[in-house]
C-alpha cells in the first residue's frame, strides 16, 4: 500500500521561498535587459558571428532581429516565456530566462530568417556563447 504524503506549513513556506526568488531573478534579469535592448543585441550578434555560430549576410539585419526578440521578452507575460523557453528548460542546471529566451528564438525562429545563410553548434554551444555575453552584461548592470 503507498503511503500518503502532505506538505506541511514548513514545507509550503520553503518551496514558495524558492518559486517567489526564481520569480524575483526573471524579473530583475528582464529589467536590466528593459533599457539596453541595443546594446546586448549588439553584443549578442556579435559574438555569434565571430564564433561562427550563426552565419550570415548582414550582421546589422541579425542584430535588429535579437533587438525585436529582447524588446518582445520585455513584454512577455510569464506563461508566454515559459511556453517559448519550454524544450530548451533542461539544457543547463539553473538557466538564466534571457539567454534560454534567445537560444530558443535562434534555434526555432531566426534560422529561418532570409539573412540567415545557416547556424552551426549544438543548442548547448549556442546558450552558452549567449549567457557569456549576457552575464557580463548583467555584472554590469548591478
Amino acid at each position: 500500500m503507498a503511503k500518503s504524503f502532505s506538505v506541511g506549513n514548513r514545507e509550503s513556506k520553503l518551496l514558495s521561498k524558492i518559486e517567489s526568488s526564481k520569480t524575483r531573478e526573471r524579473d530583475r534579469a528582464i529589467n536590466a535587459v528593459r533599457d539596453n535592448i541595443e546594446s546586448l543585441s549588439n553584443k549578442v550578434s556579435m559574438r555569434l558571428v565571430e564564433t561562427g555560430l550563426v552565419e550570415t549576410v548582414s550582421k546589422n539585419a541579425i542584430q535588429e532581429q535579437i533587438g525585436k526578440c529582447l524588446d518582445t521578452l520585455c513584454r512577455a507575460e510569464a506563461f508566454d516565456i515559459d511556453f517559448k523557453i519550454a524544450p530548451f528548460r533542461t539544457l543547463v542546471p539553473n538557466p538564466n530566462v534571457v539567454s534560454l529566451y534567445l537560444t530558443a528564438y535562434i534555434v526555432e525562429t531566426l534560422i529561418n530568417h532570409k539573412d540567415v545563410i545557416d547556424i552551426f553548434g549544438s543548442d548547448d554551444d549556442i546558450y552558452f556563447c549567449i549567457q557569456k555575453e549576457t552575464a557580463a552584461f548583467m555584472d554590469k548592470s548591478h
